[in-house]
């Protein structure tokens, strides 16, 4: 589905930085579903005609 395709690119796009965050002293397991969150926020850019041509061209 679109959100999984989304994060997993987001996830790749930002790597290192993402690796960063984790390695923050005050990054605790607790900040994991936050972080999620806020990535996820990047989806409501994407308009459900989007959304279906990006989940279809990944199906490919």
């Amino acid at each position: 589905d679109f959100s999984a395709l989304y994060l997993r690119k987001i996830a790749a796009e930002f790597a290192d930085d993402l690796d960063k965050v984790r390695e923050a002293p005050d990054f605790k397991a607790s900040s994991v579903p936050m972080l999620i969150h806020a990535l996820k926020q990047g989806e409501t850019l994407f308009s459900g005609e989007e959304r279906r041509r990006v989940v279809g061209a990944a199906s490919k």
